[in-house]
């Protein structure tokens, strides 16, 4: 969901310090959650900015490049080991604490079984 535009929440804002309203009531007038009021009202009495906060955005991948290339080499060498002691060997050799789950989808990616 797109949020709301500044223009929509200035008027809140407005409505909400001309009439007096509770948040409640300027929340039913608008169509829109009584928590939604309250964050807006919260962040214009702190920063004076209605301004949408960014949305969402991806996680960094935990494994970088250097750890796909000593990965790489871990999977050379053996091959035969399940994906816990592959873990382990991860941890081991770069510091960085995988879960299975997580190793199994850069292995896919890198085209290994």
């Amino acid at each position: 969901m797109k949020p709301y535009s500044i223009d929509f929440r200035q008027k809140i804002i407005q409505i909400y310090e001309e009439e007096n309203l509770s948040m409640q009531k300027v929340a039913d007038r608008f169509g829109v959650a009584k928590s939604f009021v309250q964050k807006i009202l919260k962040q214009f009495k702190e920063t004076g900015d209605l301004a949408p906060k960014p949305q969402g955005g991806n996680t960094a991948p935990k494994l970088g490049s250097q750890e796909i290339v000593i990965l790489i080499e871990i999977l050379e060498n053996n091959n035969d080991a399940t994906l816990q002691e592959l873990c382990d060997l991860v941890e081991e050799k770069t510091g960085v604490k995988v879960s299975t789950s997580t190793l199994d989808r850069v292995i896919k990616k890198l085209n290994y079984t």
